[in-house]
């Protein structure tokens, strides 16, 4: 893991302008070097000059001590060192100053112009030095000898530190860059991760609503005839003994379909496991496709047709008459086929008003009208009031306010548009359009 920039800018705790304790110490040392060798070197200095030794020294002192301050001023230093080059002092200061300077994230301009000057200086100093002791018999080669020894104690003492410090100055930023990089994409990772987290609570979600809406569709249209029959059987079985034992087939007939459904559909749940059980736990995504596999799968009690079509509708509404319920179904356009999936998700519409019917409005007449048109598909189902106020509640038929909105997520999951309401007469209107491609 790299640190990123606040842990960074923490982690500087060196005093005043140093970034860590251990900067400062070698700044410290290397002042405390330079100040030495100046204030040794003021002694020539002030026997040359003629002044008196203490003022050379101290001279000497104060100017190596500026390297205390090359981090922050390195223009300083460097500026110092070319000053004091005539009296012969502050070689260690110009070394380290160049480096300094170099390494220093300042225009290259600024970087050549005071390496010139330096380069200049030392070399035109070293050329009058070199001749004077010739002058003087100190050294007897040739003449030669005072531009080559000039040109290369220039370049000894300015090339290696500012070559050192630009490769130092480069190396740092290099380094820098890539920490950046580094910070940037732990950031992105960590952002990619919480939107994955994000999308996989989303996916569960939507896979628990599907689920929740294929248990639904599938097992309470059955169950709520059940209760309707058992309602009418417990209203007759004292007066009409034969209509109560058709009631009581009735109920048979639709516990037996309502159990083959959901067992159908939980079958088909735990055959989904079986791929996956070397993982630690199944993901509910494999389950909600489990779900929707087992709503397309749903074995009729005599047909053994798979999952819900148009066709069935005759048998749909003859289920919902047989319950005591007047209904009346009208067909529009051209019959034909469609998808799988748009056959059941209007299929579904229907079986879900109706049942909404026998919950709320027990005895209501109903109409179901469906109707085939060029690109789309429509369906309507439209009851009246109830014949009775209290025939809505008869059968006490719990309701979880689930059936719209699972109808709506069917339809517009379709691209298609849907619509509920009470009609002006009293009654209650569904109505669905769906896309037939």
């Amino acid at each position: 893991m790299t640190t990123t920039g606040e842990e960074h800018t923490t982690a500087l705790t060196g005093p005043w302008w140093w970034a860590r304790w251990r900067s400062a110490v070698l700044d410290g040392s290397l002042a405390l070097v330079s100040a030495v060798e100046c204030g040794a070197e003021g002694v020539a200095f002030a026997r040359d000059a003629g002044i008196p030794m203490p003022v050379g020294i101290v001279f000497g002192v104060m100017a190596g001590s500026v390297l205390l301050v090359r981090r922050k001023w390195p223009i300083a230093v460097v500026l110092v060192a070319i000053a004091i080059t005539p009296a012969q002092m502050g070689f260690l200061l110009a070394i380290v100053g160049l480096y300094t300077l170099a390494a220093c994230e300042l225009p290259r301009r600024i970087i050549a112009a005071l390496a010139g000057m330096s380069l200049v200086g030392t070399a035109v100093v070293t050329f009058v030095r070199v001749r004077q002791d010739m002058a003087r018999g100190d050294l007897t080669l040739g003449d030669w000898f005072v531009p080559f020894a000039a040109v290369t104690t220039a370049l000894g003492l300015t090339a290696p530190p500012v070559l050192l410090g630009l490769y130092v100055g480069a190396r740092r930023r290099l380094m820098e860059s890539l920490r950046e990089r580094a910070d940037s994409l732990e950031r992105e990772l960590q952002l990619l991760a919480e939107r994955a987290e994000e999308r996989a609570e989303w996916a569960r979600n939507e896979e628990r609503t599907r689920i929740a809406r294929e248990m639904h569709d599938v097992v309470a249209h059955r169950v709520s005839l059940m209760v309707v029959h058992a309602a009418a059987l417990q209203a007759v079985a004292r007066k009409d003994p034969e209509k109560a034992v058709r009631n009581a087939a009735l109920v048979g007939d639709m516990g037996r379909q309502a159990l083959t459904e959901l067992r159908e559909m939980l079958g088909v749940l735990r055959a989904g496991e079986g791929p996956v059980r070397r993982a630690p736990g199944v993901p509910l995504v494999a389950v909600g496709v489990a779900a929707a596999a087992a709503a397309s799968r749903v074995a009729e009690a005599d047909g053994g047709v798979e999952g819900p079509c148009l066709s069935e509708l005759d048998e749909l509404v003859g289920q919902s008459a047989a319950a005591g319920m007047v209904v009346m179904l009208s067909v529009e356009g051209e019959v034909r086929s469609y998808a799988a999936e748009v056959e059941q998700t209007a299929y579904r519409v229907v079986q879900e008003a109706l049942t909404n019917v026998h919950k709320h409005a027990a005895g209501a007449k109903t109409h179901v009208r469906l109707a085939h048109r060029v690109s789309e598909i429509a369906m309507q189902v439209e009851n009246e009031p109830p014949p009775e106020p209290g025939s809505a509640s008869a059968a006490r038929l719990p309701s979880g306010g689930n059936g719209l909105l699972g109808m709506r997520e069917r339809v517009v999951a379709l691209g298609g548009a849907f619509v509920s309401g009470p009609t002006d007469a009293g009654g209650f209107r569904v109505s669905a359009v769906i896309p037939a491609v």
